[in-house]
Order: structure tokens, then C-alpha cells, then sequence
């Protein structure tokens, strides 16, 4: 059995899979909401292709002097390198991208 899913889904997937138990959508706990993250990003990367190539990048390889949201490390302290490969990281921060995490979270 194969499953087909889009890139969307797929991206779906991996992010509830993965970054929600840190990166609630609505909701800071013990690090940014993910809506609070995507807000911070849309600001210095408003054109997807760069919004994801950072943020892919940033996450594959997180460190203090690159980050863009120095407020939340020291809120929240850097966040651990993860071994996640780039592509699956370019996924989740397309889904990032083109998600209304606001229009979402009102459905559940």
C-alpha cells in the first residue's frame, strides 16, 4: 500500500509529527507558537522561497548568532540541533508558509 499525499499533506504531517510537541500553533509554552515564529519570519522573509530557505537552513543548523528571534532564545533557550535532513525541513517551513495557523486552530 502507497500512500499519496501532496506536498501539503506531507508537509502537514511532518509538522504535527515533529514540531508541535514544542511549537504550539496558537500558543507559546516551552518555546514560540508556531503562529508567533511564522509572524516573526513572514517580516524578514516575506517571499516564500527565502522565508523557506532560512528558516530549512536555521532549524538544520541552529545557532544563536543566526537566529532571528534572539528574544525567544534567551525566553526559551536555543533550540537543540534535531538531525533532521534539509528537505523534510524545506517541507515543514513550506507548510509553515502557506498555513493560516489563526484559521486552523478555529476548527478544532
Amino acid at each position: 500500500m502507497s500512500l499519496n499525499l501532496s506536498a501539503s499533506d506531507y508537509g502537514s504531517l511532518l509538522f504535527h509529527g515533529n514540531c508541535i510537541a514544542c511549537h504550539i500553533e496558537t500558543k507559546a509554552v516551552s518555546a514560540p507558537s508556531i503562529m508567533q515564529i511564522k509572524e516573526k519570519y513572514l517580516i524578514s522573509f516575506p517571499k516564500k522561497e527565502d522565508f523557506v530557505a532560512y528558516m530549512s537552513e536555521w532549524v538544520q543548523n541552529p545557532k544563536e548568532e543566526t537566529s532571528i528571534m534572539l528574544e525567544a532564545v534567551k525566553r526559551y533557550e536555543l533550540m537543540p540541533y534535531l538531525h533532521y535532513d534539509l528537505q523534510s525541513l524545506k517541507e515543514i517551513s513550506t507548510y509553515i508558509y502557506e498555513t493560516d495557523f489563526a484559521k486552523e486552530h478555529k476548527g478544532h
